[in-house]
């Protein structure tokens, strides 16, 4: 199967990518998916290198990475912000330049996106955004290819995200205004995604019949949906936040109660890592509506074709 071919150089944000970009990375990602199942691994990047620099720690962006680069046939290098020299005032602008000669993409997870934008305005070969403050573009890519995996046809499909208006909610909603699908937020009013995010959004869905709503009504937000999401009240970075936002968000609680109310065989999924019993019940997490663990899996396919298709062109 040939790797789908993408106009953007990088993946900064879901919005770089149309809907048929999309849908070509979920079929090669099925393709790339059904061959690891069968232990076969063809080497789309042979001798090729990715960078992945940390500032933000992690267990499933690291470890989807690097094994899908070995089972690309290509090499992952870990680089925390104390073992290179961005962590000691080297400028954005001169990591670029540096590592565009010794590598042939760059992964990064960090805290401001403009950091990532300014990765890729000096990089000669292609970033992608393993989280920032603002996005997360491979996570949701994932999330709708697990959805996609189990539907195929994305239409008439409504998403329920529950919890705080962070970078996965951003995400969440641009990928649901480019694929035409349905997408309610429910959330705490002070809590409520990023207004340009949003605006960008509600200017996709306008071409693509894909409805968003956002509420501080969970019943009313829950009603119908196919698919539940929720994710972690505090983000990494906002420690001082906890108390706060624990108050803010105690209603906002994925439950087996809060389920039945969908009026549908609805399935639930979260990012990870989960806070059980906060925004989320175990009876949920470990129950028949949890697709939980097939959406971390699918962090290796996904982002595997990614990969490919952002670093394998000729």
């Amino acid at each position: 199967m040939k790797i789908p071919v993408l106009k953007t150089p990088d993946l900064l944000s879901l919005s770089d990518l149309t809907q048929e970009e999309i849908i070509n990375l979920f079929e090669f990602t099925s393709y790339l998916k059904k061959n690891t199942k069968k232990g076969k691994f063809k080497k789309y990047l042979e001798n090729k290198t990715l960078a992945m620099i940390f500032e933000k720690s992690s267990t499933r962006t690291r470890v989807s990475f690097e094994t899908g680069m070995i089972q690309l046939g290509g090499h992952a290098l870990f680089l925390s912000s104390n073992d290179i020299q961005l962590g000691r005032g080297e400028t954005i602008a001169d990591t670029a330049r540096v590592l565009s000669r010794y590598n042939d993409g760059i992964m990064i997870r960090t805290f401001e996106h403009e950091k990532i934008m300014a990765l890729a305005h000096y990089s000669d070969i292609p970033v992608i955004n393993g989280l920032s403050d603002s996005f997360h573009p491979c996570q949701a890519l994932t999330d709708y290819y697990t959805i996609f995996e189990r539907e195929k046809n994305l239409s008439d499909l409504k998403i329920t995200y529950i919890g705080d208006g962070n970078n996965m909610a951003n995400s969440l909603l641009l990928g649901a205004a480019i694929l035409g699908i349905d997408i309610t937020v429910a959330c705490p009013k002070k809590y409520s995604p990023d207004m340009s995010i949003l605006e960008r959004a509600f200017k996709i869905s306008s071409g693509t019949d894909s409805n968003i709503m956002i509420t501080d009504n969970i019943d009313e937000a829950v009603n119908g949906a196919d698919y539940i999401y929720t994710d972690v009240w505090v983000s990494m970075g906002q420690e001082k936040e906890t108390a706060k936002k624990k108050k803010a968000f105690a209603r906002y609680c994925v439950t087996e109660e809060l389920l039945s109310k969908t009026g549908k065989n609805t399935k639930v999924l979260h990012c990870l890592p989960a806070h059980r019993g906060e925004e989320i019940t175990d009876a949920v997490m470990d129950g028949p509506a949890s697709i939980v663990f097939d959406q971390a899996e699918n962090r290796l396919h996904c982002q595997k074709a990614i990969m490919c298709a952002l670093m394998g062109r000729k």
